[in-house]
């Protein structure tokens, strides 16, 4: 309960002081800002895809923040209802020039299992488990032109819970082409990537690709995550896919003092 306690008052801090104002210019120059992406897939991909939910899922990415930084959180869901887990990302751009970025970040998270045991008697009991992880990352990002850019994604991760992995590194090259036309009114987006995967003594290497379609004007998107298993000690299946519909939230609002 307090870990809970924790996080709920971390959110209602930083939220409270990212909308604080002393000086109406600089609320014009920063405005604060409230986005996110909400995902129905048949197929829920982790955040590391080369793992999945294995059925459909609703995923809530969110961020909020002012100026360099923000606080993203990521729900995801079964279908059903059931958590699947809880990240709560805090990032801060470190680096902001037009072309070259460099984002940090680190989160507290809950993954949730399905857990059965059989009793004595010989009934099966379903509960719902949760595991806990902290990470951290860095992305550094260059920016050819407004609709390529390419960079490295690195995740760290170690298990809280005695059950766990406990220790996780991810390390990826990745690339985004955006807006590429295909009429006067659709665009597409492809974004490649391959990565390397540790987990404790296993590891093993993977491509993935997430490819979309979006519509001018229209903040509803469809995309598919493609991952490809090339050579890995680490159990999975060989290739994962999935259909994503996507609603598109952007908003910036400028607090003025009174």
């Amino acid at each position: 309960m307090v870990y809970y306690r924790v996080l709920i008052l971390i959110g209602c801090l930083f939220m409270f002081s990212s909308n604080l104002s002393s000086q109406r210019q600089d609320s014009i120059r920063n405005p604060s800002f409230f986005s996110g992406v909400i995902t129905a897939t048949n197929n829920g991909i982790s955040l590391i895809p080369s793992f999945t939910l294995g059925r459909p899922a609703m995923l809530f990415d969110l961020s909020m923040g002012k100026g360099r930084c923000s606080f993203d959180p990521m729900l995801r869901f079964g279908m059903d209802g059931k958590p699947w887990a809880f990240v709560f990302w805090g990032r801060y751009k470190l680096i902001n020039n037009p072309k070259f970025k460099m984002n940090i970040g680190a989160h507290p998270s809950i993954i949730f299992r399905d857990i059965k045991e059989t009793t004595i008697s010989g009934e099966v009991k379903n509960y719902l488990n949760s595991q806990r992880f902290f990470a951290w990352e860095a992305t550094p990002t260059f920016h050819i032109n407004k609709k390529v850019n390419f960079g490295i994604s690195y995740l760290g991760a170690t298990g809280l819970t005695n059950d766990l992995v406990k220790s996780t590194t991810f390390l990826a090259l990745r690339s985004m082409i955006s807006n590429i036309p295909i009429n006067k009114s659709y665009s597409l987006s492809f974004s490649p990537q391959v990565f390397y995967l540790r987990m404790d003594k296993l590891d093993g290497t993977y491509a993935s690709a997430i490819v979309g379609v979006n519509k001018r004007n229209l903040p509803f998107s469809l995309s598919t995550v493609l991952s490809q298993k090339i050579k890995s000690d680490i159990a999975g299946k060989e290739f994962l896919w999935n259909i994503q519909l996507q609603y598109n939230i952007n908003n910036q609002y400028l607090k003025i003092p009174m």
